[in-house]
């Protein structure tokens, strides 16, 4: 559907929510070129910000919006308030509407005074709301749905040109994701989607709804994509999907994601791959297999729990059941010893009764998760457990959502301490720790994507966002473990290849290379979105 409605600025009332603004990276990937947006004033490009909630297909889409607005000559922005104010929008809790009109309520005022600003809304939340969100925020001049991310450039335009708002939701893709340009939030790691979409149908999940059947992507092109971000300087990549394991399914190899992992482990120069999200159903042994014995998939695994409870598992329409969730848990760790475990959860679910949590309880001191992401249960307009009856009331799910993350924080401390006398590989990030300037640690991830902080010794060589440093753990707490190298002799250097796309990053910004320098320059990360461990 197309249609396009006035965009009046008048009469708003601010919020005052917040949200992230998505980071700038290196352009890459080749696709269609959205039509050019004119300069403003004839003269200077226009400048934008993408704003991202939600998950890791959220970032990744991002990425693409941001490819796609530099490919049509709009430039990021350097802080200022941008031209262009694109939010990228997730459906599944409540409080992602909140967070979107709470922003688009804060831009209200700056849009009245500046009538050149424009503002579009795209994602899950878009493709759900559709014309509501002119209707409550007609200040908009741009809705895009979940199918058609490479139509910014031109709805922005056709707004422009019209003076009305825009809106353009389609049903189903018209172009893969992935063929669009991209701007990428990492120089030295990086997302590639393998599919989109949802076959499953859990009665909580909106998701399906809104980003349709799933497609897949041929391996050919996924690996070409990995080997270009490689060629680039990349040496990490995350591959990406609602469901990853049951990649092949729309062309029928029931083994298509083993083989795809296996594939990586062949890609010279790619040091660690690992995946989001696969689902308990149809994780099968040969995914076991191919991360045992391929070299570079990481000793890392995100596998959802949502429950503990077999009835409530049947009630969200999770095949499987808690028995079948911890065999696999026992399977991955008979092959991957050190494999740390995460996990998501829902707290709260329609109908879930004390024993039910207690079940959750169970499974999850059995699991012994690394870090669970814990949520309590959202009611979603257009999901079947909507309309379930005994939804619970607050003050329960609140409760039992608080007795949930004592445990699970009992447990990651536990699991932490367990590091302590490791000696582990840590890829250093950009970003610094929060007490960076007090400890002056640099912080980067394990290859079981565990948090670390740490210090260089004196005398030793300080390493660059990309590079890798051996350490031994010194210290551990629930949410991340600590390296205080006693010598020298304790730190081990490993200058790479990403190290050298992250100097590269900063001359073709104009920037100055410091080697070491991990803050205090472009927003560059490791990929992986910053999550919050416990729901809202």
């Amino acid at each position: 559907m197309s249609l396009t409605i006035p965009s009046p600025v008048a009469g708003i009332t601010p919020s005052t929510d917040t949200a992230p603004l998505m980071s700038a990276g290196p352009l890459a990937s080749a696709g269609p070129v959205p039509e050019s947006a004119p300069a403003r004033d004839g003269v200077q490009p226009r400048s934008y910000q993408v704003r991202t909630f939600g998950c890791q297909m959220n970032v990744h889409d991002s990425e693409r919006m941001a490819g796609i607005l530099e490919a049509a000559g709009y430039v990021p922005s350097a802080g200022e308030l941008a031209d262009v104010v694109v939010f990228n929008t997730c459906a599944v809790r409540e409080n992602a509407d909140n967070k979107l009109y709470g922003n688009l309520g804060m831009l209200a005022p700056a849009k009245a005074a500046n009538p050149g600003m424009q503002i579009a809304v795209g994602g899950c939340l878009a493709q759900k709301d559709r014309e509501a969100i002119l209707k409550k925020a007609p200040w908009v001049d741009a809705v895009f749905g979940t199918h058609n991310v490479g139509a910014l450039p031109a709805l922005l335009e056709r707004a422009r040109h019209n003076n009305e708002a825009q809106l353009e939701i389609l049903e189903s893709l018209d172009v893969f994701p992935s063929t669009l340009p991209t701007k990428r939030d990492s120089v030295y790691a990086g997302w590639v989607s393998i599919s989109v979409g949802c076959n499953n149908t859990c009665t909580f999940c909106i998701v399906p709804a809104l980003r349709g059947k799933e497609k897949d992507r041929r391996p050919g092109d996924i690996l070409a994509e990995i080997q270009a971000l490689v060629d680039d300087g990349a040496i990490e990549v995350t591959l990406l999907g609602q469901n990853v394991n049951s990649y092949g399914v729309e062309f029928g190899d029931r083994q298509a994601f083993s083989k795809l992992l296996r594939a990586c482990g062949e890609i010279s120069g790619l040091e660690r791959v690992r995946f989001t999200s696969p689902h308990p159903a149809a994780f099968t042994d040969d995914v076991i297999d191919a991360m045992a014995e391929t070299p570079n998939v990481m000793p890392q695994l995100h596998m959802p729990l949502q429950s503990g409870s077999d009835k409530v598992l049947r009630d969200m329409k999770r095949s499987y059941r808690s028995t079948k969730f911890l065999g696999i848990l026992d399977k991955v760790r008979e092959k991957i010893p050190h494999a740390a475990i995460s996990t998501d959860i829902i707290v709260g679910f329609p109908g879930e009764t004390e024993e039910d949590f207690q079940a959750t309880l169970d499974v999850v001191e059995n699991s012994r998760f690394a870090t669970a992401f814990t949520f309590q249960y959202s009611k979603r307009p257009g999901t079947p457990a909507a309309e379930l009856p005994d939804q619970l009331p607050k003050a329960v799910v609140q409760e039992r959502f608080e007795r949930l993350t004592a445990l699970q924080d009992r447990i990651a401390a536990e699991e932490n301490a367990r590091q302590l006398g490791r000696r582990v590989e840590v890829m250093v990030t950009a970003q610094p720790g929060r007490k960076a300037e007090e400890t002056q640690r640099l912080s980067g991830r394990a290859q079981d994507q565990r948090l670390v902080h740490f210090s260089v010794p004196a005398g030793a060589e300080a390493p660059r966002p990309g590079d890798l440093v051996t350490v031994t753990i010194t210290a551990a707490a629930a949410f991340h473990l600590v390296s205080d190298p006693a010598s020298a002799l304790d730190y081990s250097l490993r200058r790479s290849r990403a190290g050298d796309a992250w100097d590269r990053s900063l001359a073709d910004s104009c920037g100055t290379p410091v080697p070491g320098a991990a803050s205090g320059t472009t927003g560059v990360s490791l990929g992986m979105p910053t999550l919050p461990v416990r729901g809202r």
